[in-house]
């Protein structure tokens, strides 16, 4: 399927799903400045969603484990796509209701990820689960700084496009 019939395909999917379809749990919402939805003005995406973009794997270290750590998910750049997003900022929310700014440009800049797999496994919510968006820290001295790791947001939940 090309790129094109892939973004389509992300409303495309759960709208055929229709009333028949077995119920699984939205994990990201993404609303604001996006084109292609599938609730109302958002877009909703389960895990099997996230699984069907192209994966993505990086080890790195970071500031919240003692070892480098291998994360796997879609690009952001990738699901930002899905969604036809069209703004400047993004603004990543976790279930607590943490939230952090990440220019719009940075899933352009750096190969960040949407992780929903920590070394090849699912991430429980106790363990920054089940989605985290991280940056590949270990490949430019820039991103091995506060900025970034802020930057970084675990319990991911939902994303505001301006």
């Amino acid at each position: 399927m090309g790129r094109r019939d892939h973004r389509r395909g992300i409303a495309g999917r759960e709208q055929r799903a229709g009333a028949g379809a077995t119920h699984r749990p939205v994990i990201l919402t993404i609303d604001g400045a996006i084109t292609q939805t599938n609730r109302g003005p958002q877009a909703q995406f389960d895990m099997k969603m996230l699984e069907k973009l192209p994966q993505h794997s990086f080890s790195t270290q970071t500031p919240w484990y003692p070892s480098a750590v291998t994360f796997t998910g879609p690009l952001l750049r990738d699901v930002l796509a899905a969604v036809g997003a069209k703004g400047t900022k993004i603004t990543a929310v976790a279930l607590n209701d943490y939230k952090t700014e990440i220019p719009a440009d940075d899933a352009t800049k750096h190969d960040v990820i949407v992780a929903r797999l920590m070394n090849n496994r699912p991430m429980p919510i106790r363990e920054k689960g089940p989605l985290f968006i991280v940056y590949p820290f270990d490949t430019k001295a820039e991103l091995r700084s506060e900025l970034y790791y802020n930057r970084a947001a675990w319990q991911l939940n939902a994303l505001h496009i301006r």
